[in-house]
């Protein structure tokens, strides 16, 4: 008996250490290690639902009052880089790009996997891994942003720019389609149940599209959705609605010799501050004209918070977050925690990086201003915290923000 007691011991031994080595494979490990995950967000999630997103805390009354918001817009004391077009030739019925190879997108690199099929039509040779191995090295972050899609191209694909805008429509998509430019825009997508994060999940969440081809005889783009399928088709009613919440942004990559032609093709919009300038204007009229809409008046804070307007701008946002938000909102999008900070509202941006870390606990940015709350609050120790997880999420984050936030404690 004593034998066989220990043939067993060294079988289970054996065993274990097999299950060890084949976790190391790095697929098996994404794959266990993200389904761990996911069981284990959902349980806590149970037990403490992360509920509605927090409405704003009291104002105390200052100079500013709600009227502001529907002052006009700053001039912007800038002379365009490019003198907008009255017209532009008209646009053939239909325009199509050649698909890309098809990348299936691995767990939440809807960003690297969109990024890798566009950068493909333009003879790069990579896939998404390499990109998120720069941009999202650690696979339980959430989110990639524009601004990180733009530093990989800028730093590991130099022969190529990337520029990324905010308000367009339907009609500047169609004109960069048929000059033969694809484009990437990011919008809303209904998660599979399965991705929930608890009983009651809106499933909302945010997504990159890459935008190949549309055709006016049937209202339809062609898109490449890393999540749900290749070569399909969207109304172009349909990518307006889910294109809204994102303030309509849209990404474009060209040679740099052709930048005549982008400037051409984006006319006013290719001036970030001109383009930003018509954004806010059509935010106001968009806010004004709907005012029970929190998309636009969330769309209508962001643009504000690009000019520095932060008290309009955090009085913007309290409409948006009083008229209700989707739960995932602030993995995507940071401008409150912009505005709450710089217009000395630290109350509510502790609550409300609190309220995201509780949603999606792999934010970097979430993490970030939190720490910063937690300083201006006194609570350096706290702060140390947040900013070594921010560190820790995403070392890369915006060229070392994290690192140059711990500077400031000993």
């Amino acid at each position: 008996m004593p034998k066989r007691i220990g043939t067993m011991i060294i079988w289970l031994a054996g065993f274990a250490l097999l299950a060890v080595l084949i976790y190391q494979i790095p697929y098996v490990n994404s794959v266990v290690s993200w389904r761990v995950e996911k069981f284990t967000i959902y349980a806590r999630n149970m037990i403490n639902p992360p509920g509605p997103v927090p409405t704003a805390l009291p104002v105390t009354p200052r100079a500013l009052t709600p009227t502001l918001l529907q002052i006009a817009t700053p001039v912007v004391n800038k002379t365009p880089s490019v003198t907008p077009t009255a017209t532009h030739p008209p646009l053939p019925v239909q325009a199509s790009i050649p698909s890309p190879a098809f990348e299936q997108q691995t767990p939440n690199n809807c960003g690297p996997a969109t990024l890798s099929m566009a950068l493909h039509i333009y003879g790069w040779d990579g896939d998404q891994a390499d990109i998120a191995s720069v941009i999202k090295p650690v696979l339980q972050d959430r989110n990639v942003n524009p601004e990180e899609l733009r530093y990989y191209v800028r730093t590991q694909a130099g022969w190529l720019n990337l520029e990324y805008r905010v308000g367009g429509n339907v009609e500047l998509l169609k004109r960069l389609l048929a000059a033969n430019y694809p484009v990437i825009v990011e919008s809303v997508t209904s998660l599979d149940p399965n991705d929930a994060l608890g009983p009651n999940d809106d499933l909302w969440a945010a997504h990159y599209l890459l935008i190949t081809g549309y055709d006016d005889s049937a209202q339809t783009f062609t898109v490449q959705d890393s999540y749900h399928g290749k070569d399909l088709t969207l109304s172009y009613s349909q990518l307006e609605a889910e294109w809204r919440p994102f303030n309509n942004l849209y990404i474009v990559i060209y040679f740099p010799e052709f930048e005549e032609e982008m400037k051409s093709l984006l006319a006013s919009n290719w001036d970030p501050d001109l383009n930003r300038q018509n954004a806010l204007t059509a935010s106001q009229t968009d806010s004004t004209e709907n005012p029970s809409d929190a998309f636009a008046w969330f769309n209508l804070g962001s643009n504000l918070v690009y000019f520095d307007r932060y008290e309009e701008a955090a009085l913007a946002y309290d409409k948006a977050r009083a008229l209700g938000l989707p739960l995932r909102m602030f993995r995507y999008q940071f401008g409150p925690f912009l505005a709450y900070f710089h217009s000395g509202r630290n109350d509510d941006l502790l609550v409300l990086t609190d309220y995201a870390r509780g949603v999606t606990e792999m934010s970097e940015e979430a993490w970030l201003w939190h720490g910063y709350g937690l300083y201006r609050n006194g609570d350096y120790d706290g702060a140390r915290k947040a900013w070594q997880k921010a560190d820790k999420i995403n070392p890369n984050f915006y060229e070392g923000q994290a690192k140059n936030a711990l500077q400031l404690v000993p």
